[in-house]
């Protein structure tokens, strides 16, 4: 099964192709635009210059395990590279509330990135689920 008929299967129970598998990657690559357009301007110094990179990496990590999911050989690497990907979201979550805390940012700002990296967490649980669930 493909990812993309991860969601359609519960559509009509009729694999359809889409573009959703795309739409992801895309979802995921602008998330991590988003975040190191953010911090960016951040002025840095020695408590915010660590959680910035942390933030980046974390972010950006993503997308990258999301597409390296997309061109696993099994099904069986395919989910451990969406639980990287879940485990990368929850992490910047956990990295934005530390700079939230410690910076002097617009709260809605940060919340905006947080909520995006909830989205994310929840739609990789969804598809885990899904693919345990057909394995």
């Amino acid at each position: 099964m493909t990812n993309y008929q991860v969601f359609n299967d519960d559509l009509n129970n009729k694999p359809q192709k889409t573009n959703l598998k795309f739409d992801l990657e895309k979802r995921c690559e602008e998330f991590g635009v988003a975040i190191i357009r953010f911090v960016q301007p951040i002025n840095q110094d020695c408590i915010t210059r660590p959680l910035i990179s942390q933030i980046v990496r974390s972010a950006t990590s993503i997308g990258a395990n999301y597409c390296e999911a997309n061109d696993s050989i099994s099904k069986k690497e395919f989910i451990h590279r969406l639980y990287i990907s879940r485990k990368e979201a929850k992490e910047t979550k956990h990295w934005l509330r530390m700079l939230m805390g410690a910076s002097k940012l617009d709260d809605e700002q940060i919340n905006k990135h947080i909520n995006e990296a909830q989205e994310l967490n929840l739609i990789f649980s969804a598809i885990i689920i899904k693919c345990k669930a057909n394995y």
